[in-house]
């Protein structure tokens, strides 16, 4: 038995994005048909942005029963819900098609903008949408670290499993950064010693953009349902070979903690190159 993930290479940054979202639609169909609901942490960055356009028309938007769907964030600047750092931005513009419903570049009810003509996302209730509450206390003085102890009760008070102290998502999607970090879990990360369910993150200094973070705790990863990696992109081959590389040691390689069985890794042909040297990649 393999002690590594599954990696499935693709010729594409679309077909990463596709086959992602394919992924998720079917994953999110069994965690309702299972549990009644489905609980999705979703990641930020331009990783997400290909797969909310496929899941936002049909026929995926058709088959998953958005209504018992509930997105979450696995981290996020410390900017407000619409400016272009935020991780949530392009969920409301591609995802959910939130500006034409809200009425900012729409007519409200039919959710038609009315400046691309695009048709309105996913239906998926605004009360199943969880975005940190950044928004709501980046005018505050107390910093991130009151938006993640509201996370963390936000979380609770929807009753998630809790599985070795940590809630249990039906699926966690993470981007890999340059230096191998997931979610806003940098290298050198003290999170992985908190058991706080939601932390604040300090402004990184050697990865951009240099703004203060929210993050889930990464021991989530380790009793989530499903855990999707995505990592598209000539960009990306450098970063993999370390992933994949001889040297072991999340703290220093974040995204070393999917690196084990049970977690899916989608990546194309151009960031396989950075396998190719390491191991040997399944299609």
């Amino acid at each position: 038995m393999t002690n590594e993930p599954e990696i499935v290479v693709l010729p594409t940054p679309d077909a990463v994005s596709a086959a992602a979202a394919e992924r998720v639609a079917d994953t999110l169909r069994d965690a309702v048909d299972a549990r009644g609901r489905a609980d999705w942490a979703t990641t930020g960055g331009s990783t997400p942005v290909g797969i909310y356009r496929h899941l936002a028309v049909p026929p995926l938007r058709d088959v998953v029963p958005w209504e018992a769907v509930h997105l979450w964030w696995g981290d996020d600047r410390w900017v407000p819900r619409d400016h272009p750092l935020s991780n949530v931005l392009p969920a409301d513009a591609v995802l959910l098609g939130s500006t034409a419903r809200s009425g900012q570049s729409g007519f409200g009810e039919d959710g038609i903008d009315v400046l691309s003509g695009r048709e309105p996302g996913v239906p998926m209730p605004a009360g199943n949408v969880h975005p940190f509450p950044v928004t709501e206390t980046v005018g505050d003085d107390h910093g991130p670290g009151i938006a993640a102890a509201r996370y963390e009760a936000q979380l609770r008070d929807n009753r998630l499993d809790v599985v070795d102290g940590f809630p249990v998502f039906d699926l966690v999607i993470v981007g890999i950064g340059p230096d191998g970090h997931l979610m806003s879990v940098f290298p050198g990360s003290t999170t992985w010693d908190e058991t706080a369910w939601a932390l604040p993150v300090p402004a990184p200094t050697h990865v951009e953009p240099h703004v203060s973070r929210v993050t889930l705790n990464p021991r989530v990863l380790d009793v989530a349902r499903n855990v999707l990696a995505v990592a598209p992109g000539a960009a990306k081959a450098d970063v993999l070979a370390r992933v994949f590389g001889p040297e072991r040691d999340p703290r220093q390689i974040p995204a070393q903690a999917v690196r084990r069985p049970g977690v899916v890794w989608l990546v194309d042909e151009a960031a396989a190159e950075g396998l190719r040297s390491e191991r040997p990649a399944t299609d």
